[in-house]
């Protein structure tokens, strides 16, 4: 099986993750693709293959030579976002990409003018949607490349590699994939998720990351006879929002700059509850950011009542620089193995999260590599044929140089 064949068999089963839910995984479909997953694994002829109740899946790839090599692993998520729909994927392969616009469906084109993306894979045969659904190579091809990258290990005896350990895993779309992913189990030294975008992402900062959830409490009057009485929860949802700097939203910032997201406000007269979420590289902007939401929550406090608004601040994930900053080796042979796969590297900031960030917090420090899907969580999503030989590559690559790390 080749690995277009395999990312293809991969989109077929709708993993699409709920935020809604408080299961794990969130939804249950998601473990009708584990068990499938599950099974090729074991019908690939991988060792120690296993899934757990929470459709967290485990396998190895044994050594193939007694030297003592350090035991490192490739992680993906096989959920897909909640942003757009995942079920019944109509992949298309465009052969030898020519640059012009692509018709996914009557009416519904993907252009190079929207999606100037696309020209950087003129000559190559990319896989697009019929434009009513993601794909799913945010992560189905991060997987596909992991798996076909230990088939190509295993049929090829005259690589040297150590133990190689993959691991997949549910819910990541909505932050919750390494929450119970098992370092201790999964029993290496260091690690990489194939989660990246376009050829040659390496990224190894993210987003030190909260959310916070502001609560109000109006009182509801008869308009006619509300003076002096009303609280109008609508209202100072309205003043709380304006008190954020505007000039701060993921709309006006880039790079390494920091924002404050309103993700959404219910709201009427008697309540309102506004969510947000907080984002900074930086660890001391970031621990600045909460103490803001906090402050601006204590203003109207003072003149609105401490009863009529509180907040809720809490950490999701913080930036994996920290963890990785004294493991540079890791990134070091990325870099080696890009560079003889002919990829060029594109070192940048993650402006998100990615499950390596909290896994490379509870011991197992894990950059991302690129899986090379672009336009994820929408209906453009696209991924190149070549690019996903590329990761694979690189993925071969690594092993290849970690045996010969400590020569």
């Amino acid at each position: 099986m080749d690995i277009t064949e395999r990312f293809l068999n991969y989109v077929k089963f709708d993993t699409q993750s709920s935020e809604d839910s408080e299961s794990v995984p969130s939804t249950s479909k998601q473990l009708v693709f584990a068990e499938y997953l599950k099974k090729e694994l074991e019908d690939e002829g991988f060792d120690d293959v296993e899934m757990d109740e929470k459709g967290y899946i485990y396998a190895t790839l044994k050594a193939n030579t007694r030297k003592e090599i350090p035991t490192i692993g490739f992680i993906s998520h096989y959920d897909t976002s909640p942003d757009c729909s995942g079920e019944n994927v109509k992949p298309s392969i465009v052969r030898n990409y020519d640059g012009s616009d692509i018709e996914l469906s009557p009416d519904i084109v993907s252009s190079p003018k929207k999606f100037p993306e696309l020209l950087s894979h003129v000559g190559e045969d990319i896989i697009v949607t019929d434009g009513t659904t993601l794909l799913g190579a945010d992560d189905k091809a991060g997987i596909a490349e992991i798996v076909q990258a230990m088939c190509y290990l295993r049929d090829h005896k005259e690589i040297k590699h150590g133990d190689i350990r993959m691991g997949f895993n549910p819910d990541e779309e909505i932050g919750m994939g390494a929450h119970h992913f098992d370092v201790e189990k999964f029993g290496c030294e260091w690690a990489y998720t194939m989660d990246g975008g376009d050829l040659g992402d390496l990224e190894f900062e993210n987003f030190n990351a909260a959310s916070a959830k502001i609560f109000i409490k109006g009182v509801s009057v008869h308009p006619g006879y509300a003076k002096g009485k009303m609280i109008n929860a609508n209202r100072l949802a309205v003043e709380f929002a304006s008190m954020l700097p505007a000039d701060q939203t993921p709309e006006t910032t880039e790079g390494y700059e920091g924002f404050y997201h309103l993700l959404g406000i219910e709201s009427n007269i008697e309540n309102a509850r506004l969510n947000y979420i907080i984002r900074d590289h930086d660890r001391d902007r970031f621990e600045d950011r909460k103490l803001f939401i906090e402050r601006c929550v204590e203003k109207m406090q003072k003149k609105y009542g401490e009863e009529a608004i509180r907040c809720e601040v809490k950490d999701q994930y913080y930036n994996m620089k920290e963890k990785i900053d004294p493991n540079m080796h890791v990134i070091d042979l990325v870099l080696k193995a890009m560079q003889e796969c002919d990829v060029p590297p594109r070192v940048e900031p993650i402006r998100g999260g990615t499950d390596g960030a909290q896994l490379s917090f509870k011991g197992l420090p894990c950059p991302n590599i690129f899986a090379g899907g672009v336009n994820f969580h929408g209906p453009y999503e696209f991924v190149s044929i070549q690019v996903m030989e590329k990761a694979m590559q690189v993925v071969v690559k690594i092993c290849e140089l970690t045996a010969a790390y400590n020569d």
